[in-house]
């Protein structure tokens, strides 16, 4: 996981020195940057002012998870490239290009993505059929900027799921979060995921590379859906699950699952954060003994609450008085992670929104298929955010493209039968051993299981104003902005 930036432009240092400054949270184990005047990679952050000036370049600022520690991107050679993210079947494709001719210079799981590129390069493809190819080969979380040294443009792709954020600006600068580009002067869209965005001195293209509905085909019948997503969960833990591993823990289903398949390939920790009698703590202190598995909690008050707000918008970038809430238990439980020495922590997000876990989908079960296809910015994003601000990774096992291809291809039916939400996704937690009231829970949403929006809503009242009010102050006062 890291911070990756850069852009075109002219006399880029006192710019790029900016950015770093503003992003280094994201990747406190070493920097590096490339322009078209020269390179530099460090690990001292003191050595910042000593980066090339130029008018095109890359930067990355690296949090060490997968490879060598002391391998810092950009890597640099016909192509120059940063890459935030991981990709779990690097291994396949290493063994897959070197069988091609393809040699390596490191261990770390981003080159995979730059020797896909060279290769399908020297096929003679165009950059759209070379990222198209590419983004049907990586399973992972991606997002990526290149450039290939010549005709000075810089290409942005992200995975079509839109995992890790990825931003860029008018005037031809990127970054992994806004508040990057906002240190700058700039303004900060979205690379939409599975879509390519050319950045050139005549202005911005963007195009769209891969979209989730080309998983959707032939219905699966039931049998089928609960067999399938019981292995490909057990697949897609088990590659995201390091030696030591966190779950951010409610003693949901979704959490239990994670927490229950995590600990057939790793050393498991769980962590949990809510407020003394909220439901969440309550049930993850009982799960957790149910399970066997050791629980780290962090009982905040109003007075943490208070306190951590301005680190929370600072983290989410957004007024959004929904995703503050959501953000403080968030925030918490990484922050634990991170003083334990924990760098990942499996996350149960999109279960509900790929297997129908949302009240709302019971009036209106099409608002799932709309809602998979929206999460990257309305939620993916934030706990990207949160996590990072406390170095620690994220990652997702729901959101496996091999999963969601389940999910589009499930009947609306076997996820809710009767009135029971995720029908299929407790039957498939029954198969694997998980205690039946653990697998028909039913669970609130974080903000109030936590009681997270309760305290919010106290200490806003304090101020005499409305929650919404309240963020809406606490965004400008971080941020100086409306």
């Amino acid at each position: 996981m890291c911070l990756i930036a850069g852009g075109i432009g002219s006399h880029l240092k006192p710019k790029f020195i900016k950015m770093i400054h503003a992003g280094k949270h994201r990747g406190r184990d070493s920097f590096g940057v490339w322009t078209n005047e020269g390179v530099l990679r460090s690990d001292n952050f003191d050595e910042i002012s000593a980066i090339p000036d130029g008018r095109i370049g890359l930067i990355q600022c690296r949090l060490a998870i997968v490879g060598s520690r002391t391998h810092t991107q950009p890597f640099v050679n016909e192509i120059s490239l940063v890459h935030n993210g991981e990709i779990y079947n690097h291994l396949l494709l290493r063994d897959y290009l070197q069988k091609q001719g393809m040699s390596f210079e490191s261990d770390v799981d981003s080159e995979v993505i730059l020797r896909l590129i060279e290769y399908f390069f020297g096929m003679g493809l165009s950059i759209s059929d070379t990222i198209r190819r590419v983004m049907f080969m990586l399973n992972g979380d991606y997002a990526v900027a290149f450039s290939d040294n010549k005709k000075e443009k810089i290409y942005l792709f992200r995975d079509p799921v839109g995992i890790r954020p990825l931003y860029y600006s008018p005037n031809g600068f990127f970054a992994s979060e806004k508040k990057v580009l906002w240190s700058i002067g700039e303004e900060a869209y979205p690379v939409k995921p599975g879509h390519l965005v050319e950045i050139s001195k005549t202005g911005i293209k963007s195009i769209q590379i891969f979209s989730l509905s080309e998983l959707t085909g032939k219905s699966f019948e039931f049998q089928k859906s609960e067999v399938s997503l019981s292995k490909m969960l057990d697949y897609s833990i088990r590659l995201r699950s390091p030696k030591n591993v966190g779950v951010l823990f409610s003693g949901g289903l979704d959490s239990s699952i994670l927490a229950l398949l995590a600990s057939k390939y790793s050393n498991v920790i769980l962590y949990t954060a809510g407020a003394e009698g909220s439901p969440d703590l309550e049930w993850a202190r009982k799960v957790s003994e149910k399970l066997g598995l050791k629980l780290r909690e962090f009982v905040f008050d109003l007075d943490d609450v208070e306190n951590a707000v301005g680190n929370v918008i600072f983290a989410i970038e957004e007024n959004n008085a929904m995703n503050l809430a959501i953000g403080i238990p968030l925030y918490f439980a990484t922050k634990l992670a991170y003083r334990d020495r924990i760098k990942v922590l499996l996350s149960g997000q999109g279960a509900d929104e790929l297997f129908g876990g949302y009240y709302k989908y019971l009036r209106d079960p099409s608002l799932m298929y709309r809602d998979i296809f929206n999460l990257s910015e309305r939620n993916l994003a934030r706990d990207d955010k949160v996590a990072m601000f406390n170095s620690v990774e994220g990652r997702f096992p729901f959101l496996d493209l091999n999963i969601i291809r389940i999910a589009l291809r499930t009947p609306v039916w076997y996820k809710i039968n009767d009135n029971t939400r995720k029908y299929l996704l407790r039957r498939v937690a029954l198969r694997l051993g998980l205690p039946e009231e653990v697998a028909l829970r039913e669970k609130k949403a974080c903000q109030y299981g936590t009681s997270s929006q309760k305290l919010l809503k106290k200490i806003a009242k304090k101020y005499g104003m409305s929650m919404s009010s309240y963020t809406q102050l606490a965004f400008k006062k971080v941020f100086k902005r409306n």
